[in-house]
Order: C-alpha cells, then structure tokens, then sequence
C-alpha cells in the first residue's frame, strides 16, 4: 500500500517564501560555533589549571543559550504546533483560483500551483505578477491599472476582462474571460502589507450565462409574438412590461416605452378601470377573473378585449402586482362572426353606457353589473361585493330602504310603471342617487340565480345643486326685485323730505328754534338714504362708477381706517400680492364692502385674534383648481379677508348672502351688511365666495376679473392723472341761478312740488307733467321752446327714456336730465348710443338739482 504525501492532499505552491531553508543553516553553523568556542574555552581552562568541571559547565551553557535561541524561532518545539497554519495553507494550495501575493515593491512572495498552470509558469522564475503579465494586453490594462491604483490607496476592487485567447501560452484558441480581485492585508511579522491578486478564468461562467440569455430573448420572442396579448402592471396601476402584440394593437412605440410610464388608465377606455379595480385577492393570496371592456389605441379609437387578469396580495393584505393576458375580440375567438359581433356590441353598450346597470335577484342581490355601477358605488360595491351577490340595498340609505323594497316587489309583479327612488349614499350623505327598478319578462329563475329585475342608477348630485342654486337664485332675484321697488318707493319720500327740509332751512337762521329740529329731519333723511342704497347694492341697482384701481394702493390708503375699526383687541395684517393686476370697480363701493367684512372679523373674535388681508394674481388655469362651482375660469385679482375667529357653521353658512338675515342680537344688525357686498361684487362682474370652520376662522375669497389695459386707455389714464395732479384754483362760490325754460316731468307729487319751487326760486321757469304723455302735451302747447327736460325714469303710460325719444324726433339736439333711484346703467342701455343726457340719482337736495340742471344748460 502506497503512503500518503502532502501532494495527495494539496498541490505544492510554484513559490513559498515563508519557510526560509536558509535560517535553519545559519542556526546549525551557529550551534557548531558556540560548541567549538566552548571546547576551546575549556581547553584553555585545563591548560590554566582550572578543574575540568568548570569547562563542561561552560560548554553545557552554550549549547543552552543555542537551544533557547532555537526554540525562541521556532525550530525547536516543546509542545505541538497549531495546525491552523496548516489549514489555511492547504486551502489557499488547493485553490481553483490563481493566487498570487507580492510586497509592496512587486516581489512575489507566495503563488499557487493554480496561478502556475493559468499563467503557464513551470518555475518560480518563470511567476511574473499580474501586472506584469498584463499591463501590455490592450482588452485588460484598463482593469488591472484601476485595480493598481486602487491597492495604492489600500482600497480592494476586482474587475473582468475578456481576451481573444488564454493566458497560458500554448493553449486553446478562442476568447477567453477572466475575473481578477485584488486587496491588500497585513502579517504580524511585517510592517509593510502584502498584495494579494486572484486570477479566475470564468469562460465557463460566461458561456452559459449567454445561453442562458438567449434563452431568455427566445422566450420574451415568443412572449411578443404570441396571438395574445399581455401586460403586467404594479400595484399602482403602472405598467411594467407589454408585448409586442399588445403595443401593436394599441399603436405603441415599443421602443420608447419606459417601464412605469403609462399607466392603464391610458389605456382603458371609459368605466373599464372600475371593473379592474373590483378585483382584490384576498391577504396571501391570488385571484383571476375574465373581464370585457374596452381599450384606447394611440388614435383615439376603442379595442373590445377580454382580460384573463390575475391579482395578487401580500400577506398583510396590500394589493401587490398584476398579469393580464388580453384577447382581441374583433378576432380569434370560436362561434361565427356575426354571434362574435353581436357580443362585442353588446359588452360595449353594457359597459359604456353612463348609466350604471344591476342585475338583482328575487331577493335583491346583485348577480352582475357593468363597468360604470363599480365605478359610481366603489366605495360600497367590489367584484368580491358581486361574486359574493350581496344586496343592493346595501347602497342605498336606510331610510329610503323600504321604497326599494316595495319597487323590488312591484318589479316581479310585472309592473311597468315604477317610480324612481331618490336617495343618497349611506356613508356619503351628500351624494344623490335615483334609482330605477324595471321589471323583465323571464322572473327569478329556478334557484334565483337568474334576474328578476334591471336596476338603473345615476348620480344627481350635480343636478341637486343647481336645483339648489336655482331655487337661491329665484328667491333671491324676487327679493331684488322686491328690494328694488322698496328702495324706489323710499327714494321719492326721502327726497320729498329733503328738499322739504331744504326749503325750511333757507328760511330759518342757525339761531332759530327751529333750526336743530330741521337739521335732524334731514340728517335720519341721509340716514334712511343710505340705508336705501344697501337695498340697491343688494337688488344690484345701484349707481356705479367704475374706474380702474390698484388693489395695493387702494388696500395701503384704507389700512389708517381699517386699523381704527379693528380696535386694539385684534390685530390687522395685510399681504400684498406682487405685481397685482388693475381691476375695474366702484372705489367707494369695493372700500365699503372690505370695510363691511372687517367689521364682521372683529365681530366674530370678541376675545381677539388676528384679521388677514390678501391679495395675489389667480390665472384661468389656478381658478379651477379652487373648486367652487359658480366661478367661470379666468384671470381674476383675489382678494381674501381671513379671520381665527369663532367660525360659522354650515346650516348658517348657505344663508349668509341672504337680505335681512343675521345672527346678531334684535338692534344690532339689519342683516344687509352681506347681502349688499354681494350686490355690489356681482355688480362689478366678480364672484364672493365664503369657506369657514367652526373655531378655526373664516375666508372670504373676491375673485375681480382682470382689467386689460391697452395702449389708448394707458395715455388717457396718464393723462387724467396729470389733470388731476395739476393744482387747482379753489372754487368760487358757482352761481346756479337760470333764466331758462325748465319742464319737470315726476309723477309723485311731494317730489314734483319740491322741484318745481326749487328752480323757481333759482330763476327758472318751470312747466310741470305727471307723466311722459302729459309732457309731451306741454311741450307741444309750448311750441317746442323748452331748454331743458328734468324728467323721472319710472312713470305710468310713458317711462322716460320713451319720453327722451319722442322729444328727440321733434327736437333732436334737445337737453334731458334723468331723475331716477336706480342705477344709470339700468335703463341707459334702452336709449340710442348717442343720447346725450344728464342724471341725478335720487334722493337729492335742492343744491343737487339746481346744480345738474345748471351743468346740462352749459354743457355743448
């Protein structure tokens, strides 16, 4: 039997530095010296005469210090040595891989057998380093240097390079692969670290990764060009991967699609998502389901296909992702074309209609139900919901339960006249639904597995709201109306109060007893005006008189007042927008209705707090993303006033725009305040909105459309700006007497008689009518010589701008004055563009008239 050697076991290494022969030969010359000196020494000792003892003893001690330096290097062993030497070395010897260690200077201090026989070397002379061995190579200098470079820094890095032939010389032709790692460790017994460089031909590795991918391209060749589609998609609906097919039929570009780019929103056509969506596996597990909808090409056009889908999910339950295979249904499928057709037709009419569609049992469970039903009821209704044939009833709010039950029965008596069911969603109170239950002609089958009736059901909420809307809109349009008419009423008695009063001053001194009783009159007259103009500014029949303004500097002039109102509880802030478009509107009208929402602020913080007022450009895109329903798209300056007040609730909220409606205390409030603000911000052509929380604040949000300003209207601005910033002479006291023929047309009496001894005691001569028909009387029993008509807008028989065109035909370049207490635009615009007119609106003082009838007389 052959004995074992240590090459049974591992091959030699080509170079081992570490065992150094050369020690061991120094050693034994050493010994042999110490020996020698101390036989010497005692021979020397003897010759002196010393005992022979002596000299042994000298010689044992050498031989001593010998075998002490001995077993300090280890040569000499008092107990066995460790065998993890021995391990590791056998390892890194019988290693497949070339391993190869120099210092730091490029002098090889252990190779393999391994490296050996791949690099072709058969001596330790013939161990060059990798980086000698390769450096010259072209196809793996760029590897073997970074990897150099890197064992400089102490950094390891390992790297593959493929050849056009082997290392070894003399071997097999053909390319070749090699994965090379380097790093650098540390021993003990050195300073310096090694290198170490492992060199391992991967060709192998290679070869069959390559087959393994071409078996791959082979098998996503098949996949593409299978008859079928298929898509898969991650749990957000992106799609991860398509074939070719699929790309094809809906006209993608394969080479541009990016994984997770398109998701099958894009791709489904109409509700087809929701049916999509319904399916959910249950936690753990799968789930497949045969879907009918419809796909959208690149065109525009609709694909009618058949999903076999499969979902899966986590074990926690959250959706994961999802393989489609997708059949064309214009193709391929068994049965004839015409039945094949007939399907298609008929899937797309079920799933696209707008309506959602049920089919329900004798006891009302749901059997099937289109894309659209899914979709309007996803928050109640799945495919599990369907599979599982729950009730319908189910979407339906308890209260209105009943009704769908009596219509159930109704629907499997055969009726065919069924009333609708309004309702709304049980956890969706604002969500109006109507549903309709028809009966067909088959029943309940024999298990109730087939339909006794149809349930159609679409959303009304949209519709609910404008019904809503409509109905505020026609309460409040009939309240203007009524307000309108108040206002007119009260404007020909105020101003039958006011001239009264007027004509009592002129008469009384300041020092008549009289005199303050006088003035009080006319000063709750003024009051009651303007109490009038809220119900014109509410009824939007006010007198405006636009101009284009700077929301900043309109806002920075009103900030003194603002502050004094606010008090010193509550503290102002105001964010102007940069660079804020001009709006046109009243500046009176549009600083009261700011004025009116601050005083409302600090109403509602009786504690304190802080009121806000901001300003910013809103574009036609930004306005929708607003989301409310009334405001048309547009470019608008908003304008909000925020308050951390005590909020309002909801039921209060939609009736704050109402007239005479408030929640302050009997004698605090008229309840006008809002109604009059939204007069005038829908008179200037803006929209109000109010968004509030019950103890968080409340926002209103003025949206002013944007005045584009062209060149022309720019100069005339600049040059109205530089008459009004010239200086003025001061006023002279204007004479407003007259000599002319005024004729004064009113049909209120009070008014009449105050205006007729208003211009006779300025020196006109007054005529007077009633109506528009009775001056026309006077004016022709006048012969036409009549300087000037002061006449009211609203009269019986004849209005006044009838009266205006009638006189225009006798007497074309003709002086009018209109008297009216609604607003100028209300009835200008039924005159002829180039009427020429003056207009006092009402009530006014005797001075106001005299001054109008003055201004008109001396105008061209």
């Amino acid at each position: 039997m052959a004995r074992e050697t240590r090459n049974d076991f591992y091959p030699a290494p080509i170079v081992d530095q570490n065992t150094r022969p050369g020690v061991i030969t120094r050693l034994i010359v050493f010994i042999v010296v110490l020996t020698g000196s101390a036989i010497v020494f005692g021979m020397f000792r003897e010759r002196l005469g010393d005992p022979f003892l002596l000299g042994m003893l000298g010689i044992l001690a050498m031989i001593g210090v010998g075998y002490l330096f001995a077993t300090a290097i280890g040569f000499v062993q008092i107990a066995p040595r460790s065998t993890a030497d021995e391990l590791s070395k056998s390892f890194v010897d019988s290693m497949s891989q070339g391993l190869i260690v120099t210092d730091t200077k490029g002098r090889v201090v252990y190779a393999n057998r391994a490296y050996a026989t791949m690099t072709g070397a058969t001596s330790a002379a013939d161990v060059k380093t990798v980086e000698a061995l390769l450096s010259d190579v072209p196809e793996a200098s760029p590897v073997v240097y970074r990897l150099a470079s890197g064992l400089r820094d102490g950094q390891p890095g390992d790297g593959e390079f493929r050849l056009q032939q082997s290392i070894r010389p003399g071997s097999d032709a053909g390319a070749h692969w090699y994965r090379v790692r380097a790093r650098t460790f540390n021993i003990p017994s050195q300073r310096q670290p090694l290198l170490s460089w492992q060199l391992a031909d991967i060709s192998r590795e290679r070869a069959e990764q390559e087959r393994f991918f071409l078996d791959l391209q082979k098998a996503i060749d098949h996949l593409d060009h299978a008859p079928a589609g298929f898509f898969a998609a991650d749990p957000e609906g992106r799609v991860t991967y398509i074939n070719a097919t699929l790309a094809e039929w809906l006209g993608l570009d394969l080479a541009s699609f990016t994984p997770g780019s398109t998701s099958l929103r894009e791709i489904v056509a109409g509700d087809g998502i929701a049916l999509i969506r319904s399916v959910k596996a249950d936690p753990g597990a799968t789930r497949n389901a045969v879907i009918d909808l419809d796909l959208a090409t690149a065109k525009g056009e609709a694909l009618p296909v058949r999903f076999m889908h499969r979902v899966s999910a986590s074990r926690e339950g959250l959706p994961g992702p999802s393989r489609t295979i997708v059949l064309n249904r214009t193709q391929g499928e068994d049965g004839s074309a015409d039945l094949r057709a007939a399907e298609v037709r008929f899937t797309r009419f079920f799933n696209s209609t707008p309506m959602a569609i049920a089919g329900v049992d004798a006891d009302g469970r749901i059997l099937r139900t289109n894309a659209p039903f899914l979709s309007l009821f996803s928050t109640v209704v799945d495919r599990d919901a369907v599979d599982r044939h729950v009730r319908l009833d189910t979407v339906i709010h308890e209260r209105d339960r009943p009704f769908f039950a009596a219509a159930l029965d109704r629907a499997k008596q055969h009726q065919a006249e069924i009333a609708p069911i309004d309702t709304v969603l049980p956890d969706n109170e604002e969500r109006h639904m109507r549903f309709y239950v028809n009966a067909i002609a088959d029943g309940a089958g024999a298990e109730g597995a087939e339909e006794a009736a149809i349930v159609y059901a679409v959303e009304t909420t949209e519709q609910k709201a404008l019904e809503g809307q409509m109905a505020q809109s026609q309460k409040m349009q009939a309240v203007g109306q009524l307000a309108g008419g108040i206002a007119h009423d009260f404007n020909n008695v105020l101003t039958a109060i006011i001239m009264a009063s007027d004509l009592l001053l002129t008469n009384h001194r300041p020092s008549d007893p009289s005199f303050p009783d006088i003035m009080n009159i006319k000063q709750n007259a003024n009051r009651a005006a303007s109490l009038v103009r809220q119900l014109l500014a509410f009824s939007r029949k006010q007198t405006l008189r636009p101009e284009v303004l700077n929301l900043t500097d309109v806002l920075a002039d009103l900030r003194m007042l603002l502050s004094r109102l606010v008090g010193t509880g509550v503290k102002l802030r105001v964010d102007h927008g940069r660079d804020l478009w001009p709006v046109k509107a009243d500046i009176g009208q549009f600083e009261q209705v700011i004025v009116n929402l601050i005083v409302n602020a600090r109403d509602a913080m009786p504690d304190g707090g802080e009121v806000v007022i901001r300003t910013k450009n809103v574009s036609s895109e930004e306005s929708a993303s607003y989301g409310f329903r009334e405001l048309v798209p547009g470019d608008y300056a908003l304008v909000e006033v925020e308050d951390n007040g005590s909020g309002i609730p909801p039921d209060v909220l939609k009736k704050i725009f109402e007239p005479f409606f408030t929640t302050k205390e009997v004698g605090k409030g008229t309840g006008l305040g809002l109604s009059m603000v939204y007069g005038i911000i829908k008179q200037t052509g803006g929209f109000i909105f109010c968004t509030s929380e019950v103890g968080s604040g409340t926002v209103f949000h003025i949206f002013l459309p944007r005045h584009v300003v062209d060149a022309k209207t720019q100069e005339e601005a600049k040059a109205a700006e530089a008459v009004a910033a010239a200086p003025k002479a001061p006023d002279a006291a204007k004479d407003l007497s007259g000599s002319a023929t005024v004729l004064l047309v009113e049909d209120e009496d009070a008014v009449r008689m105050g205006g007729i001894r208003a211009l006779t005691s300025r020196g006109y001569t007054v005529h007077e009518a009633s109506s528009g028909v009775e001056a026309l009387e006077v004016f022709h029993e006048l012969g036409g010589k009549v300087d000037i008509v002061v006449s009211d807008v609203v009269m019986p028989e004849m209005d006044g701008p009838t009266l205006l065109g009638e006189l225009r035909k006798l007497q074309p370049d003709i002086k009018f004055v209109f008297v009216s207490g609604y607003a100028e635009d209300a009835f200008a615009r039924n005159l002829p563009q180039d009427a020429k007119f003056g207009f006092l609106p009402k009530p006014f003082s005797l001075k106001q008239l005299a001054t109008v009838v003055k201004d008109v007389l001396e105008s061209d």
